[in-house]
């Protein structure tokens, strides 16, 4: 996949994503925006994946409102069948996944389960530690958009 195509596919993506935002016309009342969050996966000081919910702060940046995430430096499609699991395992590197289609459940200390669908965004920092299970549920394949954080 060539780089232009890569950007693009990110554009869109993000884009499709945030792009609910509703901007107001000239001289309307402001809108009030529904807050958005992304689950944060990372090992605890007990070697264990623990989950947090960060909201997504966005910014005025022309004529839209911007949330910057940590660049990245590759793009990459997923796809899990429906019933998959990936038993206790650490993220292979620093990355967001985006849900894109279908649903998930990631597992965390403690048997705290997270619920993951369309639109759903994960920053996987759990890159030591014993992990988190991911599980396909539902009966569609799970299809997410994997964005390494550049070093």
């Amino acid at each position: 996949m060539t780089r232009r195509m890569l950007a693009f596919l990110f554009t869109f993506i993000v884009g499709a994503i945030v792009g609910h935002v509703a901007i107001p016309s000239v001289g309307a009342q402001a809108q009030t925006h529904k807050s958005m969050t992304m689950t944060r996966l990372y090992t605890g000081p007990d070697n264990q994946t623990h989950a947090e919910e960060m909201e997504m702060k966005f910014t005025s940046g022309g004529p839209n409102e911007v949330f910057k995430m940590l660049p990245v430096n590759a793009a990459e499609l997923h796809r899990g069948a429906a019933g998959r699991v990936s038993d206790w395992h650490r993220g292979p590197r620093r990355q967001y996944v985006i849900t894109l289609s279908g649903t998930g459940e990631l597992e965390v200390a403690g048997g705290k389960k997270i619920p993951v669908g369309p639109g759903h965004i994960e920053l996987i920092e759990d890159t030591t530690g014993k992990g988190h299970i991911t599980r396909v549920t539902g009966t569609e394949e799970r299809v997410t958009l994997q964005l390494p954080i550049a070093p």
